[in-house]
């Protein structure tokens, strides 16, 4: 069994080999907080647009508030421009990151017709050049996260093998297509090829749902990490999961049902003291969701949440499933 403390990227040392991925309306702070409870060794915030960024708008600031937390989560950036993507990782680390991201995967058409995210994968210079731009503006370790291709050509990979010249000091590899979105079954053998082609930290990522994936893609693909994305949707025990057995111990007890809703009030309450109650709830509707995931009536019971509009009423319906079902042990799949 491989260590769990021994993964650095550049001269920055991580907790341990879990990573959490960047996910768009979902690894804010409050829920970053919760991860890293969780026992994860590093987390990214959402995607921070660097054109957004340069022009000052405030959501976009407010996405890239890491105050407390400038040892344990990165920022990740995404825009088509060298010039602006620099500019933006040198605001970011003025704001503390320890390091920068670059997002060459995300399959949004919004984000991909901008030639920015996944779009990057079609223009192997112009990805190259971002790279590079970013890497001499600032001092922390530079990262890049893409797929494995746009349409099956394969263009993720050819650009991976050039990406440490550029400045990179690790990569993280999803295993599909941009056109796969998150369907079919993840290629792994991307991963562990990339792994024996490079000699910067690669961490997987791709269809890690239960420790045993996580264990499973390590040997497999002999990456330095991974990194755990839909799978900890609702389910941020997932994390303890894989630290637990990666660092040795035996699988923690699976949680209560009454345990898992007291952690979505627990969220509740966060996002509503950092949003205000009337977003606070409307960022939480989709995390309900998850962690309802597999109860009895979990169709009905979603349904009557997303009518709630006040929070005190949303925690006592929770908390009232949770009692009802007590004792019991749902699983997450």
């Amino acid at each position: 069994m491989m260590k769990i403390c021994d993964l650095s990227i550049g001269a920055y040392r991580l907790k341990n080999r879990v990573l959490t991925a960047p996910l768009a309306g979902i690894t804010d702070k409050v829920y970053r907080g919760i991860l890293r409870e969780m026992g994860a060794g590093f987390c990214f915030t959402e995607m921070v647009c660097a054109k957004a960024l340069i022009y000052q708008n405030k959501k976009t600031h407010a996405i890239m508030d890491i105050s407390g937390e400038e040892s344990f989560c990165g920022i990740q950036l995404f825009g088509s421009e060298p010039e602006e993507m620099a500019e933006a990782a040198r605001m970011a680390v003025q704001e503390g990151a320890p390091l920068i991201d670059i997002n060459m995967g995300c399959p949004v058409p919004k984000v991909v017709n901008n030639k920015e995210g996944a779009g990057l994968l079609r223009d192997i210079p112009r990805a190259l050049r971002i790279t590079e731009a970013v890497a001499k503006a600032v001092d922390v370790p530079v990262t890049v996260k893409l797929r494995k291709g746009f349409a099956g050509e394969g263009a993720g990979l050819k650009l991976a093998l050039s990406l440490p010249q550029a400045g990179a000091a690790a990569l993280t590899l999803h295993g599909r297509d941009r056109v796969d979105y998150y369907s079919g079954q993840a290629d792994w053998d991307c991963i562990k090829w990339l792994k024996e082609e490079v000699k910067v930290p690669v961490i997987g990522n791709g269809d890690i749902f239960t420790a045993d994936d996580a264990i499973s893609m390590l040997n497999y693909t002999h990456c330095d990490g991974v990194m755990v994305a839909r799978g900890m949707l609702g389910n941020p025990w997932l994390i303890r999961d894989i630290v637990a057995v990666l660092g040795g111990s035996p699988l923690p007890q699976p949680i209560t049902a009454a345990e898992r809703l007291a952690m979505a009030v627990r969220h509740l309450e966060g996002s509503c003291d950092l949003y205000g109650d009337w977003l606070g709830i409307r960022n939480m509707r989709k995390f309900l969701g998850w962690y309802l995931k597999g109860f009895p009536k979990a169709a009905k019971d979603r349904a009557k949440i997303n009518t709630l509009t006040d929070k005190n009423e949303i925690k006592e319906f929770l908390l009232k499933i949770g009692e009802d079902n007590r004792d019991k042990v749902i699983e997450f799949r």
